[in-house]
């Protein structure tokens, strides 16, 4: 199902919006009342806060008492805020110093007709594809150019859900080895975060191991080009204010300032910096959902640097969303009080949250 964009003057609506607007598509309790872009709105920030650095090294290397350690560190870091930061993950740093150049190309090299040959639609629960500039969403013209792989686009022998071929999702058919390496590096990370916050959780840290082994995964190549100074005066935000779907996200830092965090307990954002090398780990919507609300979904965002000087530098991200298959069942944890949520299907579950940005038609029905 392609996604087609919306009016103009509904995404320009967009800049004013609040995520409450919306409220109807979520599918955990989300409370926090913010606008999607930050200008022109008069917000606050929180410049004290410091996200906590947690070294998965421990957990990777360490003996029962250390990966204890690690597991409180983490889980209690995503209580509080929802973000951490991962050192210690022993991926190679040069995919993440050269991730930069080779997404910049796949975006730049080819035309805007040969990228539109890839134009996101719907594979399984995923939205995946080419999204163009101001329609990564239905709700706000972002300012970004994204591109959008799940598993199903790379080359996994061993993958016996793989039914469709490469040269269907990549435009330069040369980079699919270059990131299909760094998201298997990424991918060893899975167990060891889940299994952290299972055993922080009180549940049996192995309960997600077969569900997690070759899951689905999105890897999302954002390219955010320089700003014009006419959308630059309009308030649009580089990547509009929202909670993601996933369980949780791996993104390598990104080099340019942008990304913020909306603190919930006094309601400011934090402008998150991370050391080079180092991952940003946050909990999305199927997090939320199987933990109780527990471990938030936490709202987060891409603004224009304060030094409008960056502005004219293009941006690149390249997140990692950690999915569940489409039949497998989100249902709140074993052992956890109170359980204020139904058992769905990820597909259903996912697809429905994520028709807030797609459209009401994008959401499949049991």
């Amino acid at each position: 199902m392609a996604v087609k964009a919306p009016p103009a003057d509904r995404k320009a609506g967009g800049i004013d919006a609040k995520n409450q607007d919306f409220v109807r598509f979520d599918q955990v309790d989300k409370k926090q009342v913010y606008h999607l872009a930050e200008a022109p709105h008069a917000e606050e920030f929180d410049e004290s806060y410091e996200i906590k650095t947690c070294d998965i090294g421990s957990f990777l290397h360490g003996e029962e008492r250390e990966k204890r350690s690690f597991a409180e560190e983490l889980g209690g870091a995503l209580q509080e805020i929802g973000f951490a930061i991962l050192a210690g993950h022993g991926v190679d740093p040069k995919l993440y110093e050269e991730a930069p150049e080779k997404i910049v190309e796949i975006f730049t090299r080819p035309s805007l007709e040969e990228k539109l040959r890839f134009r996101a639609k719907r594979h399984g629960s995923v939205n995946q594809g080419y999204f163009p500039l101001k329609e990564t969403s239905d709700i706000h013209p972002d300012l970004v150019e994204g591109w959008v792989f799940c598993r199903r686009a790379f080359d996994l022998a061993e993958d016996p859900v793989r039914s469709t071929r490469v040269e269907e999702f990549w435009p330069i058919l040369e980079m699919e080895p270059f990131f299909r390496k760094m998201c298997l590096e990424q991918e060893r990370l899975i167990l060891p975060v889940m299994q952290s916050l299972l055993k922080f959780l009180g549940c049996d840290p192995h309960l997600y191991d077969e569900k997690l082994t070759r899951t689905n995964f999105g890897l999302r190549l954002n390219y955010y080009p320089p700003v014009p100074e006419e959308d630059d005066e309009s308030g649009a935000a580089r990547l509009l204010g929202h909670e993601d779907v996933d369980l949780f996200t791996f993104l390598p830092a990104p080099e340019i300032e942008g990304l913020q965090v909306l603190n919930r307990a006094n309601m400011k954002w934090i402008r998150l910096t991370a050391p080079p090398g180092t991952i940003i780990l946050n909990t999305g919507d199927y997090m939320q959902r199987i933990s109780n609300d527990l471990l938030p979904s936490t709202t987060h965002r891409v603004s224009k640097p304060r030094d409008t000087e960056l502005r004219h530098r293009e941006r690149v991200s390249f997140p990692m969303a950690v999915y569940l298959w489409e039949e497998e069942v989100l249902e709140v944890l074993p052992g956890l009080p109170a359980v204020k949520y139904p058992p769905v299907k990820a597909l259903q579950f996912h697809t429905r949250t994520t028709s807030k940005f797609y459209g009401e038609g994008y959401a499949v029905e049991e």
